[in-house]
């Protein structure tokens, strides 16, 4: 599980991490986050919408492990997205998990402005608190948007990615301008089609293999950081142990061609209208 992938400064980012969005129990929170550090995972991703940077932290701090050998991802969420609150938010994750710093910080969504929320987190990296800086749920044109405003890139894009929606495009724009391509929702959000795909089912036969695990295999070999979520103990071993085989070329282009452009969730494009994204809002505007 030391398998990384460089960013564009050098830092070296774990391949596979681990999400938490929706685990919202705590008791439950806390048992699968002390089974995936027992299972060797380092590498966790939270946001400040999820709820649960604080609970996070404790069991960060209660596992005896030291603090540098985590990575730890957090996001600003869309209501904070000013220059002033952006900082402001960012000490406020910071303090919820216990830190100093955060090895990687997320604008989660291309919200109204972003460009001065990314200025924040410019000098926020600057001053050695954020080691790599990026975003989520961005689009080319967002990409070439904030490059034209900025003086660092984005070195990361956290976006769904799996292969019913592989992103061939925009993967291919993030490889040339050297931005780490990282997928949410890597095995579709546990889509039972998904799963049970004849094809994926075949592939993983031949390795002796899950789906799950050839899925997250084809992500690896891509260049891809992934961050698949469960709280089954059983799951939570399995897609760890992707590491001891590999697909060739013929499978590879198998399940790229897989690519259906389905997504399992909200579109950046129109997620400002989306009325998913308008009732996370209210929750979040009614807990704070």
């Amino acid at each position: 599980m030391n398998q990384t992938v460089a960013a564009a400064n050098g830092v070296d980012i774990p391949q596979l991490g681990f999400g938490l969005y929706k685990i919202k129990d705590r008791g439950t929170f806390e048992r699968t986050v002390e089974e995936a550090i027992r299972m060797g995972y380092r590498h966790f991703d939270t946001a400040k919408i999820y709820g649960n940077e604080a609970v996070l932290g404790r069991v960060i701090q209660n596992s005896g492990i030291p603090r540098e050998e985590f990575f730890i991802t957090s996001k600003v969420w869309t209501t904070d997205l000013k220059y002033r609150a952006t900082k402001k938010a960012f000490e406020q994750t910071c303090q919820k998990l216990n830190v100093t710093y955060l090895d990687m910080y997320l604008i989660h969504f291309a919200g109204p402005q972003y460009v001065n929320a990314w200025k924040a987190m410019e000098e926020l990296y600057d001053a050695g608190k954020i080691k790599v800086i990026g975003v989520a749920n961005f689009e080319i044109r967002h990409l070439e948007h904030l490059k034209k405003h900025s003086r660092i890139s984005p070195m990361v894009n956290q976006i769904e990615t799996h292969p019913e929606f592989p992103q061939h495009e925009l993967h291919d724009y993030m490889v040339r301008h050297r931005i780490l391509h990282e997928a949410w929702g890597p095995l579709g959000q546990g889509s039972k089609a998904l799963l049970e795909h004849p094809e994926l089912a075949a592939i993983a036969l031949c390795h002796q293999k899950s789906v799950a695990q050839v899925i997250l295999r084809w992500h690896l070999q891509r260049g891809i950081i992934v961050i698949p979520k469960s709280s089954n103990p059983q799951r939570i071993k399995e897609n760890n142990e992707i590491f001891d085989f590999e697909l060739n070329e013929k499978e590879m282009e198998q399940i790229r061609r897989l690519d259906t452009g389905k997504r399992y969730s909200v579109s950046p494009n129109g997620y400002m209208v989306n009325p998913i994204y308008i009732h996370l809002m209210k929750l979040f505007i009614r807990s704070h």
